[in-house]
């Protein structure tokens, strides 16, 4: 149909004439009510929005001569954190002398991810930078 003939039927119905594919040899037209369609589309951007589940990151910092009720204190934040469906990153932190020992720190940060194996996985392997073994847990994606 012509341009103008479409412009004309769309005035005489009170709505817009939308051009939806511009092709150079046959555009392709549409008349609707664009201010409707226009506030749809932000209510399934909204919707969308609404549906969609952010993650976040919480981070537990710890010493590599933990006591064993701090530990279980971390442990059991760490747990809490994992269910919530958030990620946890366990920074392990040593101070001077510390520095020449990091295996415990490693020994301690693989105690925690054997403690949590069964709710996390681990996305990070604990790894040194600078004065910080950093490691991060994501909870495992329950399924159904």
């Amino acid at each position: 149909m012509p341009f103008d003939k479409a412009l004309e039927l769309a005035m005489e119905q009170e709505l817009d004439l939308v051009e939806v594919a511009p092709d150079p040899n046959v555009p392709v037209c549409k008349i609707m009510d664009f201010g409707k369609y226009l506030f749809e589309q932000k209510k399934k951007e909204r919707d969308r929005k609404k549906k969609q589940k952010v993650i976040h990151v919480k981070e537990i910092m710890m010493r590599p001569h933990i006591e064993e009720h701090d530990y279980q204190f971390k442990s059991k934040n760490a747990h809490k954190f994992l269910e919530g469906g958030d990620k946890v990153k366990i920074t392990m932190s040593f101070r001077g002398r510390e520095m020449a020992h990091t295996e415990f720190g490693r020994k301690a940060l693989d105690r925690l991810a054997e403690d949590l194996k069964e709710i996390s996985t681990i996305e990070t392997a604990p790894r040194l930078e600078g004065k910080h073994i950093i490691m991060v847990l994501a909870p495992i994606k329950k399924k159904g």
